[in-house]
């Protein structure tokens, strides 16, 4: 029986110590291999002297679809850990991490390694050393290997190493650490900065000589986490002189940041060999003028901006914002066409000045709104329904000038309020300003590249391009009133003139009733209501004033009087109601119909980044009701059977961005792309990491099918 019971409890004791020997972490002095990784100690040398380092290495080798982890994990995920027993006087460096690769699992972008890699630490060999001894080195290694579950795992490495004199031979570098320092990363060669504004963070490398067609993928993996969104998109611009990333900071990031450091990994093409090299990134926070939007051309510079500026003012006449106010200054030319050359030459100056005084202002208000942190763009002034409303009554109030229900003043060109009775070039500098305000709806090729370029430069480069822009709106009336033989193609003066200023009364009410259909969306029915309210008493004080002020005595005074209260009360209702107006709500989607065939869904920067995340191909629209530019491209390019087609066959998402009321998001996004307004038309192909193919302004059904490839 006592017999039985020993034999029990042998049996029991060496199941036990199977038991304890299984929980114990894998230990051996060569490799040691758990489920999902193979690792073992590797040397830089057979041998260490006294008093010198010598590179160690963790060499894994990671079963196929299986990762481990970078310092940075990314959105999920654990950094490897060494912990290291050596003899006394040792000591070892942290981690040395080649550079990582992007791990996509879901939604979510990891930071790791898959297949093999090896993590090096540096280990300085005490100068008591024993020459002709042993050197033993052991860790305790921890890491999280995932496929789509993840597992902790822990293993114990150990290599012995010889301990010879100094000049002594220590043999040769074990392959794997060679292979692990090529893909070190290296300091950068480039001076580094990054800006965070409107929701964007940028970095920009000074990377002069780096060609855009060359570049195969650019990513930059940041030390910490949370610094920047890991899965969100990194808008890549290449320009003559720099490189810009435009990132999504992260939960974790901080707007007191003073360093942003990382690595950043360049992929390049040379020849059918795919280069790769990691670059150490310490990045000061500093000022980063946007980037051109990855469009594959260099920085515009400022000689091509003014350029582009000034034609971009040019075509701004061929816009439906700033005809009728041309026609009308036209319209005064053929009025003028009698007079003595100089003073023709004189209304032109005056309008062109009027012109200039405008866009200076509106650089000089920008600029301000800007040195305070506001995100504004070109027409951010139409985002106000203030502005809204009181532009709507300015053009109503012209249309009834016009249509004769009043009169300041003989000349066509007194649409300048009652500054025009002070003389004709008043009223030709007021209607230039007129025309400046027009026309900031509207959007003309070159203007985008030109604007976004200036609202980045210093303040000079800024009123500089503005000047420019307006000089190239002024610049056909210009043209006309200081060059005579042009005003001989002007017809006659006679009757017809008369007839066609009442005419051009009617494109001045169409854009009041278009102004007050944009604060509709801006401010409601109340919106609405306000702006019919103030354009009846508007109304009623112009035909007050003109049936009173042939009048003499009392009668004048009571009739301006009570003329100039309608106005007052029209302006001052509008100004407390617009400052009070609370934003509709835009439509969460489009769906196809008679006048919109192709559907699309309202963007914002989670479902943006979902869809880029799936790797689904997206187009994306930024829009405005106040941009005319960009109704017309809607409805003779986008809302097209065969769009709508071609985006259902290429399974494109249409999200679209509407900008009438100020938008932080799709600020941001303009931003990117080196925008200060709208429109912007952007295609993303099918791939997560697959670059953006930017449209130009004016769009047609041809330039959208090739644009998303299906043309």
């Amino acid at each position: 029986m006592r017999r039985t019971g020993l034999k029990a409890l042998a049996v029991i004791g060496t199941f036990l110590s199977l038991a304890l020997v299984c929980s114990l972490p894998a230990h051996a002095a060569g490799p040691v291999s758990t489920d999902h990784v193979r690792a073992e100690l590797v040397a830089g040398a057979e041998a260490v002297r006294p008093g010198e380092t010598i590179r160690i290495g963790i060499h894994k080798q990671i079963i196929p679809h299986w990762h481990t982890y970078w310092q940075n994990p990314g959105d999920s995920g654990l950094a490897t850990t060494a912990e290291w027993t050596l003899p006394d006087g040792a000591s070892a460096s942290d981690i040395l991490w080649p550079a990582p690769g992007r791990i996509a699992v879901g939604p979510l972008m990891n930071y790791g390694y898959e297949g093999e890699v090896t993590l090096l630490t540096d280990i300085a060999v005490p100068a008591e050393a024993p020459v002709g001894g042993s050197f033993p080195i052991r860790a305790t290694v921890d890491w999280l290997v995932c496929e789509e579950i993840c597992i902790p795992e822990q293993v114990e490495l150990s290599l012995d190493l010889p301990v010879v004199a100094g000049g002594g031979d220590t043999g040769p570098v074990h392959p794997a650490i060679a292979a692990a320092e090529a893909r070190l990363p290296v300091a950068s060669p480039w001076a580094a900065r990054f800006e965070t504004s409107g929701g964007t963070l940028r970095l920009a490398l000074d990377a002069a000589g780096l060609r855009r067609d060359s570049i195969e993928d650019i990513w930059f993996y940041p030390n910490e986490w949370g610094v920047i969104a890991h899965a969100a998109p990194q808008q890549l611009s290449v320009e003559a002189d720099r490189i810009v990333l435009a990132m999504t900071p992260g939960d974790a990031f901080q707007p007191t940041l003073a360093s942003l450091d990382g690595v950043l990994v360049v992929k390049e093409r040379a020849g059918d060999a795919l280069l790769t090299q990691a670059l150490t990134v310490n990045a000061p926070a500093g000022t980063v003028a946007a980037g051109s939007g990855g469009l594959g051309i260099g920085s515009i510079g400022i000689g091509t901006a003014l350029l582009f500026a000034l034609l971009g003012g040019l075509i701004l006449n061929l816009m439906p914002c700033v005809f009728p106010v041309l026609s009308m200054k036209a319209l005064a030319l053929v009025e003028q066409a009698g007079k003595q050359p100089a003073q023709v030459r004189l209304h032109g100056l005056a309008y062109t000045g009027g012109i200039l005084v405008s866009f200076a202002a509106l650089a000089g208000l920008l600029a301000a709104l800007k040195a305070g942190g506001t995100a504004v763009g070109w027409g951010f002034q139409f985002q106000s329904p203030v502005f809204v409303l009181l532009l709507a009554y300015l053009l109503f109030a012209v249309g009834l000038n016009l249509s004769g229900v009043f009169t300041i003043g003989g000349s066509v060109a007194g649409v300048g309020a009652n500054l025009t009775a002070r003389g004709g070039y008043t009223g030709s500098f007021f209607t230039g300003v007129l025309a400046a305000i027009v026309a900031t709806p509207c959007t003309a090729p070159f203007m985008g590249a030109a604007i976004g370029f200036a609202i980045a430069a210093p303040l000079p480069v800024l009123f500089a391009v503005f000047l420019a822009l307006g000089l190239g709106l002024a610049l056909p009336y210009v043209a006309l009133s200081v060059w005579p033989p042009l005003l001989r193609l002007l017809p006659k003066p006679g009757l017809w003139m008369e007839r066609f200023k009442q005419f051009l009364a009617f494109p001045m009410y169409g854009a009041a009733v278009w102004l007050v259909w944009v604060l509709s969306l801006q401010a409601g029915a109340e919106g609405v209501l306000t702006a019919l309210g103030g354009m009846l008493l508007i109304g009623f004080a112009a035909w007050l004033y003109d049936v009173t002020r042939m009048s003499g005595g009392s009668a004048r005074r009571i009739g301006g009087g009570l003329a100039a209260i309608a106005l007052v009360s029209a302006i001052g209702w509008g100004i407390a109601a617009g400052s009070h107006a609370a934003p509709s709500a835009a439509p969460a989607s489009g769906q196809a119909g008679a006048a919109e065939t192709t559907p699309w869904e309202s963007y914002s920067r989670q479902k943006f980044e979902a869809l880029r995340a799936e790797g689904r191909p997206v187009f994306l629209n930024f829009t405005a009701a106040w941009c005319i530019t960009c109704l017309v491209n809607e409805r003779v390019a986008l809302n097209r059977p065969d769009v709508a087609a071609a985006f259902r066959t290429g399974d494109v998402t249409y999200l679209k961005g509407d900008w009438t009321n100020q938008d932080a998001e799709i600020t941001a996004k303009l931003e990117e792309f080196g925008r200060s307004g709208v429109p912007l038309y952007v295609f993303y192909p099918a791939g997560r990491d697959s670059q953006p193919v930017v449209l130009p302004q004016l769009l047609t059904v041809d330039i959208v099918l090739g644009g998303i490839g299906a043309g």
